[in-house]
């Protein structure tokens, strides 16, 4: 899968790198489903923000699909691949910046808690900084990606043939 001057093992690293955020993602979403679990119940109540009732985290499932079908589009050239993996690109870019605006959302109201539920708020919106960074290191990936596949798309099937032969040499 190349584009311009990017050769196959650069598609196949975004690939892989998508994965990783992906898997991340999961977790990330494991790791602050046990820690509100864990809250007591207050005078303030529990904390349980946005983002954790929505699943944000939980949605790196679409990045690791993501990574795959580029991985996939990149080892075998096909057109149905290629406009799979531009599909799940595109969709990546979608959900990581929804997840992304409740994030910020997120992190820039906060309620009160209980005292006994501050510490498990304060480290959810650290993690929730964190994510807030991989977020948008998927849509840097994932838009680089579809861009790439829409120029692949461009070109005519015997020259997606001709430069897959070409840049397997």
């Amino acid at each position: 899968m190349a584009c311009g001057n990017t050769s196959t093992a650069d598609s196949l690293v975004l690939g892989a790198i998508q994965i990783m955020i992906g898997i991340f993602h999961i977790f990330m979403w494991y790791f602050l489903l046990v820690l509100y679990m864990g809250q007591i119940k207050g005078v303030f109540g529990t904390y349980e923000p946005i983002t954790y009732k929505t699943g944000c985290a939980f949605w790196g499932i679409f990045y690791i699909v993501s990574g795959a079908s580029t991985i996939r589009s990149t080892q075998k050239s096909s057109q149905y691949l290629t406009i799979w993996a531009l599909i799940m690109n595109i969709f990546s870019v979608i959900t990581a910046f929804i997840a992304l605006c409740l994030t910020v959302f997120e992190l820039s109201t906060f309620h009160s808690v209980s005292y006994r539920n501050y510490g498990q708020a304060k480290l959810g919106r650290e993690v929730s900084r964190i994510l807030l960074a991989s977020y948008l290191l998927e849509i840097g990936i994932a838009l680089a990606h579809s861009i790439c596949c829409c120029a692949r798309l461009s070109l005519n099937p015997e020259d997606i043939s001709t430069e897959t032969e070409e840049s397997s040499v």
